[in-house]
């Protein structure tokens, strides 16, 4: 049996959480499964567990929705660190360029 890496043992850690907290709710394991492919990081899946723990939505479209509005706020997160960084390379060559 292959060993898992740290960050591959921390991502299953977080995914059995989440379909526990899935099939507590009644749900098919594969449902779970899903959601935490979806959410790729342990720190966005450990978010998720949390609203089935404190939510215990009624609909599997509350889940859905919620998955969504998570994966847009890390989207988002990333395009604001992006551009922060962009910026950043701006600010650098542009006084580069000033101090020469």
């Amino acid at each position: 049996m292959k060993k898992l890496t740290e960050a591959q043992y921390e991502w299953k850690l977080a995914k059995d959480e989440l379909v526990g907290e899935v099939c507590k709710l009644g749900y098919p394991q594969e449902f779970g499964i899903l959601i935490a492919k979806n959410l790729r990081s342990p720190k966005a899946i450990h978010r998720m567990s949390s609203y089935l723990r404190q939510v215990k939505p009624k609909k599997p479209e509350m889940i859905a929705d919620e998955m969504l509005a998570i994966m847009s706020e890390i989207d988002a997160w990333k395009r604001k660190k992006e551009a922060e960084a962009l910026n950043a390379e701006r600010n650098r060559i542009i006084l580069s360029d000033f101090n020469e």
